[in-house]
């Protein structure tokens, strides 16, 4: 290609040999997702990649309907479409068509697929959530006999409480035949009377823990009428089962800390609360005996036989009240009556008989003057041992 040539027409040359090769018209690239951008527009803007080499793609809004699935980084796709250049910049890229999850995406899929029909189904709603009981007495287990999931669960549940029952139905739990011998378990165990069921297994990869991402498992777990605790893989493994459950536990061993209370601790807090309600108890009995105790002081009171010895009593203060006025009363009458007699005696003319003076009549009538008798007037003259009558011989007015 001699002479010189504009930017344009060598990207436009180069985009011309990309369309020209049949193999860059329609390929299939398997990688995984970064840098992954929803844009305004509806397109889809990311980068596939490997362990040494990464591409540009774009998926136009006009493709967006052949995903099942939101891309984001980290998922491993096929990515299908055509190479070609993108002459503005001068870049090659991948105009993508379709997208499918690659390997394990392909169960991650399948695993969103069921998620969102079980969700349309009710199978997660709160509402059918039942409650773990506090106070469980038979744990029933459903796992494999000779995993380490069954070991951890017997140590926690029996460190926990002593005397919990424990129930193993053992099942298979990974395989092709391990979703239907879980679902049969879990009915089998659910038909015994269990308080609180453990459904789980240990950790693995999504293909060892597929199992419990199954329909009919998730069916089970849903129609159990005993509480159902699952405690699948590891902290961060999510199965169907989990969404299912009534209570999901991070693992095994966290299941049996939720299934079983700790009976030592049960016991220090029975302790606690009967000492409490003994000291309420005393308290109240206190209180109780007191107004009892008031009471019985109040029907005393009111007893006829209380009310009639008060009247008594009253009565007899009356009395005592009345003598005492009386006696006093008694005794000032006696005192002016002594007065007023020693008044009387000092003007009772026989007092003054006694001093050496006479009470002298005439005819009856006292004589308290010369002009009151004449001559020969008899006159009776009374002292204090007798009487003395004498005749008037003369009466003589205004000498002394």
């Amino acid at each position: 290609m001699p002479g010189i040539y504009s930017v344009t027409q060598i990207n436009t040359y180069i985009r011309n040999l990309f369309s020209r090769d049949y193999s860059l018209r329609d390929v299939t690239i398997r990688g995984e997702v970064s840098n992954c951008k929803y844009h305004t527009s509806g397109h889809i803007y990311f980068t596939l990649k490997d362990q040494s080499s990464a591409i540009s793609c774009v998926l136009f809004q006009t493709y967006r309907q052949s995903l099942s699935f939101r891309l984001s980084d980290g998922m491993e796709i096929d990515a299908s479409g055509q190479v070609s250049v993108y002459e503005r910049s001068g870049s090659y890229q991948l105009y993508v068509r379709e997208a499918k999850l690659s390997g394990q995406g392909e169960l991650y899929e399948r695993f969103l697929r069921l998620k969102s029909d079980l969700e349309e189904r009710g199978f997660f709603d709160p509402g059918y959530k039942k409650k773990i009981p506090q106070f469980a007495g038979k744990v029933g287990i459903v796992t494999s006999d000779t995993g380490a999931a069954i070991r951890d669960i017997v140590n926690v549940s029996t460190r926990r409480n002593p005397y919990v029952k424990l129930f193993l139905m053992p099942a298979l739990v990974q395989g092709e035949y391990a979703a239907a011998d879980l679902a049969d378990a879990i009915r089998r165990l659910d038909k015994m009377g269990m308080d609180v069921m453990i459904v789980g297994r240990g950790g693995g990869s999504i293909e060892d823990l597929w199992p419990f991402n199954e329909e009919i498992v998730a069916e089970a777990i849903f129609d159990c009428r005993t509480p159902v605790i699952s405690a699948v893989g590891h902290e961060t493994d999510f199965t169907i089962a989990d969404f299912v459950a009534d209570l999901r536990a991070p693992t095994p061993s966290a299941a049996a800390e939720l299934a079983n209370f700790d009976y030592m601790a049960f016991c220090e807090q029975l302790s606690h609360e009967k000492s409490r309600m003994d000291s309420l108890m005393n308290y109240r009995l206190s209180r109780e005996k007191e107004r009892a105790q008031a009471f019985k002081g109040r029907l005393s009171a009111l007893h006829p036989a209380e009310q009639m010895r008060r009247m008594q009593e009253r009565l007899s203060d009356s009395r005592k009240r009345m003598d005492y006025l009386m006696k006093g009363k008694a005794e000032r009458s006696r005192m002016i009556l002594k007065t007023e007699a020693g008044r009387l005696d000092a003007l009772s003319p026989l007092k003054k008989l006694t001093g050496g003076f006479g009470y002298v009549t005439v005819e009856g009538r006292a004589v308290t003057g010369t002009d009151l008798v004449k001559e020969n007037d008899l006159l009776t003259t009374r002292l204090s041992d007798g009487i003395i009558e004498s005749r008037v011989i003369r009466a003589e007015h205004g000498k002394r």
